[in-house]
């Protein structure tokens, strides 16, 4: 009988439903406390209702999933017939999300493997795709996290925000990065690096933001065969167009993910958020 690994991950990877379905991928989700209202992301929470929660300066907040959650998945996973599971998740930086998930491993009934991606929306999912992928053509659980680190060290990711002020109320940057968009409207770009949110470049406008954020991404990508993954918050139209001039600059281009952000990342974003995934095969 041959051994199944199952993929784990969490809501923050934002991988398309049909895709985690296809791949089997189960995701755990992360709570926005909206008021006095707990919320799973993804099931009990729309972004059009965090955007409009955000706009009228409610307050929100994000929240890990539980120990018990993660023990309860695993054990679920575990009857279904999994010899082992690798547990991905979004940067420890970021959320407490793998600590959660490292308490709950300890007593599974299978080997579990919780890896700190330091990772975050499709970056992450990317990372859970490849060791999907690899768990499908029969590899083991150290074969799967092998394959999962690999994509994160080829992954980058890159955003726009309108503002700094959401980052800075729910703690993800500190009052001196909060001034570096501060002073003269400055327009902020911010990149994913060592699992935090950290400054890129400053520029004047909106429009020379993302036509920065745009050139960015089509530099990392270079010619070699890339994923890539464009997210956005109450910001269609801005991700669409961005999509397209990506889809023209990106000679390696394989895959071309356009998806909006969920309720844990947009509730630190806020509306306007405009994101690029650059993750090399």
């Amino acid at each position: 009988m041959s051994r199944h690994v199952a993929i784990v991950t969490d809501s923050t990877a934002y991988l398309p439903a049909r895709t985690m379905e296809r791949h089997g991928i189960t995701a755990v989700p992360l709570t926005v406390v909206l008021g006095d209202r707990a919320l799973e992301e993804g099931t009990e929470i729309s972004t059009r209702s965090l955007a409009q929660a955000l706009q009228k300066r409610r307050p929100v907040t994000t929240s890990r999933p539980s120990p018990a959650l993660f023990a309860e998945t695993y054990r679920r996973i575990a009857e279904s017939g999994a010899d082992g599971i690798v547990s991905l998740h979004l940067s420890a930086e970021l959320s407490g999300t793998h600590d959660a998930a490292v308490v709950a491993a300890r007593d599974a009934a299978v080997p579990v493997r919780v890896v700190d991606t330091g990772m975050i929306a499709m970056a992450l999912g990317f990372c859970a795709l490849a060791a999907a992928e690899t768990a499908e053509a029969g590899g083991t659980v150290d074969e799967a996290v092998t394959a999962a680190e690999k994509r994160a060290a080829g992954t980058s990711a890159y955003f726009y925000v309108d503002t700094l002020d959401y980052l800075r109320r729910g703690g993800r940057i500190g009052a001196a990065l909060a001034l570096f968009g501060s002073a003269l409207a400055v327009k902020p770009l911010l990149q994913l690096e060592g699992g935090r949110i950290e400054p890129l470049e400053k520029v004047r406008t909106a429009s020379r933001a993302i036509a920065r954020l745009e050139e960015i991404a089509a530099d990392r990508a270079g010619s070699a065969p890339v994923d890539v993954a464009v997210h956005h918050l109450a910001a269609p139209d801005r991700a669409s167009a961005l999509a397209d001039r990506l889809r023209e600059r990106v000679p390696g281009l394989a895959d071309l993910h356009v998806s909006e952000v969920g309720a844990v990342i947009g509730a630190h974003t806020g509306p306007g958020l405009l994101g690029v995934v650059v993750s090399s095969r």
